[in-house]
């Protein structure tokens, strides 16, 4: 098949996505497929063939990307990009889309995982992977999901969505209850997430929300053990506990540094435990109307109790993501994961 792996953007999970990209691209080109890895944003500035060559193109244009500790200057990548347009979708990008049998959708984050991709792409009759736009969309906007969660009956922390102003910081200091945790509504990969325990941590948190919009929910914060489970097609995968080795909360550094974190699949968890994350994960998968694959997190606080957090339609793939140890853990290869997204997409 031609694929186009469409990766990078210009969200804050931009790295991330990249390095998926390159993942996902390698291994479809092994599998046969003639795939092409195309960053969303920057487009073909630098590609000097014909649209319809880049399928063959040298290691499908892939480059060796990497994940450091900090997220993407946005503002640099934006200035960076020859063309002035406005649009999310670089020279080129829906030219080459439409010549491709499928698009493997590498995206993370809000540009790509909140349905706009996928409506533009259903406009245009152009296959991809993964969840239709308004499950995406729902999904990505923790507000909605917190929704859906509490409509489903699915456990979920209490919680309060704002938007607010600068202005506003001092009197929210003062009312919103602690210990708490913030986080910007369209977020991911930890980033856009503050866990304050004092109002001096409150107010630096939501000064720091502001970059991110003002959009937040502030929801109740516990202790306990972080874990995810995947679904792919109509089952769900054995969990991942992830365990920060510096001693704080699994945040972006830790997902994406090497040495940072463990990651345990199967989780050392009961087989009860198990089967309701795993029933739990499906469920909201399906409230969503999701499609395909997805991955939904938890924490298991100190009573036993399970807490559904949120969702992600478009879970990392990156060699240290979390999906792929879930799939492994059941016995499918990188490459068979990325073949099985692609066959359940297109059926």
């Amino acid at each position: 098949m031609k694929i186009i792996v469409l990766a990078g953007g210009l969200s804050p999970e931009r790295q991330v996505s990249l390095v998926s990209g390159q993942e996902i691209c390698r291994a479809l080109r092994g599998l046969g497929h003639r795939a092409a890895l195309v960053d969303m944003f920057l487009g073909l500035e630098a590609y000097q063939g014909k649209p319809e060559d880049i399928f063959d193109a040298p290691d499908g244009l892939c480059t060796r990307e990497e994940i450091t500790s900090r997220a993407p200057d946005l503002a640099a990548v934006r200035a960076s990009r020859r063309d002035r347009s406005s649009s999310l979708f670089g020279p080129g990008v829906l030219e080459v889309c439409r010549l491709a049998d499928a698009v493997f959708l590498g995206l993370h984050g809000e540009c790509g995982e909140d349905g706009r991709i996928q409506a533009a792409f259903d406009l245009m009759g152009i296959p991809y992977t993964g969840s239709g736009h308004l499950g995406s969309g729902m999904a990505m906007n923790k507000a909605v999901t917190k929704q859906v969660m509490e409509h489903a009956g699915i456990p979920t922390l209490p919680w309060r969505e704002l938007t607010y102003r600068a202005e506003d910081i001092p009197r929210l200091t003062a009312e919103l209850p602690l210990p708490a945790a913030v986080k910007a509504i369209n977020g991911g990969s930890s980033l856009g997430l503050a866990l304050p325990d004092t109002r001096e941590e409150l107010a630096a948190a939501l000064e720091e929300m502001l970059s991110y919009g003002g959009h937040v929910i502030v929801e109740r914060k516990v202790s306990g053990r972080d874990l995810t489970v995947g679904v792919l097609g109509e089952e769900y995968l054995p969990a991942v506990e992830m365990i920060s080795r510096n001693g704080g909360y699994f945040d972006y550094a830790a997902k994406y540094q090497a040495g940072q974190s463990l990651e345990v699949c199967p989780a050392p968890i009961t087989p009860e435990q198990q089967k309701t994350m795993g029933e739990l994960a499906l469920k909201l998968h399906r409230a969503l109307d999701l499609r395909v694959y997805s991955r939904t997190d938890f924490i298991l606080d100190g009573e036993g109790r399970v807490w559904c957090l949120e969702i992600n339609t478009l879970p990392g793939m990156t060699p240290g993501s979390l999906l792929p140890k879930e799939a492994a853990a059941v016995g499918m290869t990188y490459p068979e994961l990325c073949q099985k997204i692609l066959d359940l997409s297109l059926t």
